[in-house]
């Protein structure tokens, strides 16, 4: 998976037009011989709307994520009808720029329509039901992109928020415990080749780190691999601490699995939740006091941002033998999903590029960490 060429450091330059000259060194050369670096995808950057966004995506990425067109509800709306164009876009945009591919997500107990899990009347189907319909979806969505796509997100955010315990959710409710396996082996029988992966957030918390290890293990028990666990990188500008971050790393990678950051960004701005994490159900009303810097990043928080991707990027680089890949969550400031969680229309700055595609100081920082010796 890892490209092993010699490293050419590149000359650094200067910056003009708003995008990191040929001869600045990028994110994808820096890390080359350690593990992929990618961003997730929206359809105006795929569909060559946000020219812009794309070129600095073909110059600094080597792995793409969509962000949401492969999730089930935007892909298989309705029984029997799938939307494919955005998704087969993202798949040929990946090809052609000669990237690392990511499906995300194929089980999820988000984004998933209620006809899914119910028949004409409204009425919860049987397990039966739901699994020819989750096989239906895995195989048609799967196979569609086999040998293309080559990392699946079988099952996203499964794992309880406060005690590690399995998430109460229709998957469960329906099908019983073996629900993910039975997304993993659908998967895995859809693409033999492809990379599957178990994906969360907030997995630096013990209980949920726990219970990751606890869902492997019973996956791993039943013969199914799982290639690498996705810890979600939504983090802040002090919590979770890297020593958090690293105990969770090093316990995953002693089930002999690997370990992908798989949506990366820091929050600076004061958040109304009481908890760290990444669950889109928990909104909040407006405020302005958890929107604070409208007109611009102060340089304070500006250093803090750096310094905090710093950190994060020489812990990756720590790791590099057990991390395959590291994706950002968004390409500009301007892109982020924290622009509107968990209050809809604030100004977020968590991403290394800003709203003039403009790298920031937090970018150099991170390029620097590829190249200290450790």
């Amino acid at each position: 998976m890892k490209n092993k060429k010699p490293l050419i450091y590149l000359a650094l330059a200067g910056f003009a037009l708003g995008f990191v000259q040929k001869s600045e060194l990028t994110l994808k050369d820096a890390f080359k011989k350690d593990f992929y670096v990618g961003t997730a995808l929206n359809y105006r950057q795929i569909s060559g709307q946000d020219a812009k966004a794309t070129e600095l995506i073909k110059q600094q990425f080597n792995t793409i994520s969509p962000e949401n067109l492969l999730k089930w509800e935007p892909v298989h709306p309705q029984p029997g009808k799938y939307n494919f164009k955005p998704a087969d876009d993202y798949v040929a945009f990946g090809q052609q720029n000669k990237m690392f591919i990511i499906g995300h997500t194929l089980m999820w107990h988000q984004q998933t329509p209620k006809w899914v899990f119910e028949d004409e009347a409204g009425k919860p189907v049987s397990r039966e039901v739901l699994l020819k319909r989750l096989e239906e979806h895995i195989s048609t969505v799967v196979g569609r992109y086999k040998g293309k796509i080559g990392g699946w997100d079988v099952l996203n955010e499964a794992i309880d928020d406060q005690q590690g315990d399995l998430r109460k959710t229709k998957w469960l409710e329906i099908l019983g415990e073996d629900f993910a396996a039975k997304a993993f082996e659908y998967a895995h029988k859809a693409d033999p080749k492809a990379e599957l992966y178990y994906n969360d957030y907030s997995l630096y918390r013990p209980e949920k780190r726990e219970g990751v290890i606890k869902l492997v293990k019973s996956l791993q028990a039943k013969g199914i691999k799982v290639t690498a666990i996705g810890m979600q990188g939504h983090y802040g500008l002090t919590k979770p601490s890297i020593e958090q971050i690293e105990a969770s790393l090093v316990a995953f990678s002693k089930l002999g699995v690997h370990v992908n950051f798989t949506e990366l960004d820091i929050d600076v701005l004061p958040n109304p939740s009481r908890r760290q994490g990444a669950d889109i159900a928990e909104t909040f009303a407006a405020d302005q006091k958890y929107n604070v810097y409208t007109a611009g990043l102060p340089d304070s928080v500006q250093q803090k941002l750096t310094q905090r991707y710093a950190d994060i990027f020489a812990l990756f680089h720590k790791h590099r033998d057990v991390i395959d890949r590291i994706t950002l969550w968004g390409v500009t400031d301007a892109d982020s999903w924290l622009n509107d969680w968990p209050i809809r229309g604030r100004t977020s700055y968590p991403l290394l590029f800003d709203r003039n595609y403009q790298p920031k100081p937090a970018f150099q920082a991170v390029i620097q960490t590829a190249k200290n010796k450790l």
